[in-house]
């Protein structure tokens, strides 16, 4: 097969998540992502985490596949010139630094499109590149913090809580991704590139667009996840989740479904407004009944009357599960050490593009000789 972004080259300058997801993805779907490291330890995420495998940690592998890493050390002039020959002859640059770093390190943007002004130049920071949050230090769960995330709960009597999954991370890299997609379908159309911008903070304001338009136009908090016909209960076994909604009558179906008489007729919980308002019995009675019988019992109950509902589920069980391995949402090779690799596949399912492990995660500087002899340079001269 033909992989869509065969011909690409990414210099990859990026490191931890927000970057590495995004590269990795281009190079699933076959650009040439070149990952430049510096001496020593690398991307950061090869030690963020301690791992008998060290460097080559599952963290590290599971966003660094499809890559080839160099080793240059940036305070050396011809190190340096070396890295420029090899931006001048590339597609995309990618960064996730603080504001100004590649700037001060002479890889800004302005002066990288003067000798290659095809180049789509990509960053990713904490908060954007220009504002009074410019020059703080961005991570996942500072965004999730000063975006509003945090403090939206499901439950006003639950303690805020940083999010087990970094979000943030995720949302910002794919959304790097798309960037980069648009800029290379514009530099079709007029020959140049240009600066694509990302943030962990944009990001997460971007998917609360439905709660950010109810507080902007109607001064509202739309908060889904507090819905007075929603949540997580117990069973004798496990947990349920439940999702009331996109039905006539759900309350009476939840009644029938937990075989109590129809709580719709109680005047408490007649309408949503009194649902909302007594929300507390409400979810009270709905406790008392999971609780009852098994996660199994209940879930074959609310889909009989077609209510939308599943079983809570650990990570294990959800790798397990027969849908994830029909989805071909895990990977299975060989790292570079010869270790057998087992990693989360690509969410994007096409037709004509496999995603494959072409390239195991490298070890650190694997790829310097390989890649300087095609730009013609001297692994000695960019390592010594």
């Amino acid at each position: 097969m033909t992989s869509p972004l065969e011909g690409i080259r990414v210099i990859d300058f990026t490191q931890v998540m927000l970057g590495p997801c995004a590269t990795q993805m281009l190079g699933d779907y076959g650009a040439d992502v070149i990952k430049v490291e510096r001496p020593g330890n690398g991307d950061l995420s090869r030690t963020s985490y301690p791992d008998p495998a060290g460097l080559q940690n599952p963290v590290y592998c599971s966003l660094n596949r499809n890559k080839r890493s160099i080793v240059l050390d940036l305070r050396d002039a011809e190190k340096k010139a070396l890295l420029r020959r090899l931006i001048d002859g590339a597609d995309a640059v990618v960064n996730n630094f603080r504001a100004g770093v590649m700037e001060r390190m002479g890889f800004g943007y302005e002066e990288l499109s003067r000798t290659n002004p095809r180049l789509i130049y990509a960053v990713g920071t904490g908060y954007g590149p220009a504002g009074p949050y410019a020059h703080k230090g961005g991570q996942d769960v500072l965004a999730q913090a000063m975006s509003g995330v945090m403090a939206r709960l499901s439950d006003p009597d639950l303690p805020m809580s940083i999010y087990a999954t970094a979000l943030a991370d995720y949302a910002c890299g794919m959304h790097m991704v798309q960037g980069i997609l648009l800029a290379l379908l514009q530099r079709q159309k007029t020959g140049r590139g240009q600066m694509v911008s990302v943030s962990l903070y944009d990001s997460m304001l971007a998917m609360q667009m439905q709660e950010g338009a109810m507080l902007l136009m109607r001064d509202h908090d739309l908060n889904w996840g507090a819905m007075p016909l929603s949540g997580v209960f117990a069973t004798q076994d496990g947990a349920v989740v439940l999702v009331g909604a996109f039905k006539s009558h759900p309350l009476r179906d939840i009644s029938t479904a937990l075989g109590v008489d129809d709580l719709s007729l109680d005047p408490r919980f007649r309408d949503h407004a009194a649902q909302v308002a007594n929300r507390r019995p409400l979810h009270a009675a709905f406790r008392e009944r999971f609780s009852a019988n098994t996660t199994d019992h209940w879930i074959a109950r609310l889909e009989e009357q077609d209510l939308l509902c599943a079983p809570v589920k650990t990570m294990k069980a959800a790798l397990a599960a027969e849908q994830t391995r029909v989805n071909g949402m895990i990977l299975e090779a060989r790292g570079a050490d010869g270790d057998p690799l087992r990693l989360i596949g690509s969410p994007i399912h096409m037709s004509a593009a496999e995603v494959r492990v072409n390239r195991a995660p490298p070890r650190l500087g694997e790829h310097t000789d390989e890649v300087l002899a095609e730009f013609g340079g001297d692994r000695r001269r960019a390592t010594a």
